[in-house]
């Protein structure tokens, strides 16, 4: 059998297609890509935002009228969150953020039963499920998830609804997943998870720990890490992390908001000054260092003056890139309830002016880069015939080279985003 897969969302999602993808080929499924004629289409669902709801619904019924004979499998966060809405034509098995080491099993009841079979599992008890990855088609480096939930309970967000409490992989199946992907060819690994800041929460241990035991596989060349969290980040572990020089210079740092009061309203638990601390203590530690964040605009009482806030902060942290969002309503959280919806035009007019200073701040850093000296793990072969891949801080580069290959670099000019470079 043939199957197809499509991921909407975050890596975390990702990471758990693949190991779903993997489970299926080993009972002989053959992977072929979405476009193309399968048996089996699985598409992982996101409900971050309304947005992403509309498009995982939207795909489910474009499969099933491009390929009415196909079975689709949906899984991921809006089928945990709301199954029968998922439900929709051509779905033959709807699971969620559980039971999905069992998803071959449960396709292979529904088909035999030629029913539908719902598998979302919203009670008991939770834990870190075992899945694993052995490697990622068409990939050099590999996304590896070791930790999943979360107990923030911001004020707009679903997720610690949807994915459940902390919970983390222990160290040892850290080492052994690390292990087999540097087996498989994989020089950089991404640590990644829903709160990864939370990692080894009542386990004795913490994410310092698991970067130490991947750092310790020779044959990893880099470590990126996923989301952090400010908080994480002082002088003991700045220093404790830098002693680690596999770990890349570029720190995904969760912000949302550069205002004061718009972060009390959204439970977020720290201040602008904090959060620029944190920030400041990373690029003091590394030269060059990229502080990447997402940004959500238009949140429920977000002023005109406090939108201004968060523009002048994005300046003065200095990103290297922000993602920028505007606020989408969530059914069940604080924030739906909230007095002050921005009109819809109002919060896409704050996110044009975000991007824009984003756009403005990407490439001043790239610029910044120009004349350095970088090591480049080139993946992917451009349309000029040059081979492109990326620096630690996550910077994209061209240059006469090879699939794979690993190596430095003198970073000559910039165009745009992108970097042209010479090898040394």
């Amino acid at each position: 059998m043939r199957i197809a897969c499509h991921t909407l969302g975050c890596k975390v999602n990702q990471y758990d297609t693949q190991a779903m993808l993997e489970l299926f080929e080993e009972k002989g499924c053959q992977r072929v890509d979405f476009s193309q004629e399968a048996d089996i289409y699985f598409i992982n669902t996101c409900t971050v935002t309304g947005t992403g709801d509309q498009k995982s619904l939207k795909l489910i019924r474009r499969v099933h009228r491009e390929h009415p004979q196909a079975a689709i499998v949906v899984a991921g966060c809006l089928a945990q969150r709301d199954a029968q809405r998922v439900m929709l034509p051509g779905v033959r098995l709807v699971i969620g953020v559980k039971r999905r080491a069992q998803v071959v099993e449960l396709l292979e009841r529904a088909l035999a039963e030629d029913t539908v079979l719902c598998a979302v599992d919203t009670g008991g008890e939770w834990e870190f499920e075992p899945l694993r990855v052995c490697r990622h088609e068409g990939k050099t480096r590999a996304a590896m998830k070791i930790q999943e939930g979360c107990d923030r309970y911001c004020a707009y967000c679903v997720i610690p609804y949807v994915r459940g409490p902390v919970r983390s992989m222990p160290l040892e199946a850290v080492e052994a997943e690390a292990r087999r992907l540097s087996q498989s060819g994989y020089r950089e690994v991404v640590l990644t998870g829903i709160h990864l800041a939370s990692y080894g929460r009542g386990m004795g241990y913490g994410l310092l720990d698991a970067i130490e035991r991947v750092q310790n596989i020779p044959d990893i060349a880099r470590i990126r890490l996923g989301s952090l969290e400010p908080g994480i980040v002082d002088r003991a572990w700045v220093e404790r992390l830098r002693a680690m020089d596999k770990v890349c210079p570029q720190f995904h740092l969760s912000m949302q908001s550069g205002s004061r009061g718009v972060l009390q309203r959204m439970g977020r638990r720290y201040t602008p000054e904090q959060y620029l601390a944190a920030a400041r203590l990373l690029q003091g530690a590394y030269p060059h260092c990229a502080i990447t964040t997402d940004v959500l605009t238009g949140f429920p009482g977000e002023t005109q003056e406090e939108a201004l806030e968060t523009e002048a902060f994005l300046r003065q942290v200095g990103f290297a890139r922000i993602h920028v969002f505007p606020y989408s309503r969530r059914a069940g959280t604080r924030a739906d309830a909230m007095a002050g919806q921005v009109p819809e035009e109002e919060k896409q007019r704050r996110c044009g002016r975000l991007i824009a200073i984003g756009n403005q701040l990407e490439s001043a850093f790239v610029q910044g880069l120009v004349g350095s000296e970088q090591q480049v793990l080139f993946e992917t072969q451009a349309e000029d015939g040059l081979w492109e891949g990326y620096t630690p801080q996550y910077a994209r580069v061209r240059a006469q080279a090879g699939p794979g290959e690993l190596c430095r670099v003198r970073l000559e000019r910039a165009q745009g985003t992108v970097l042209y470079a010479s090898k040394l």
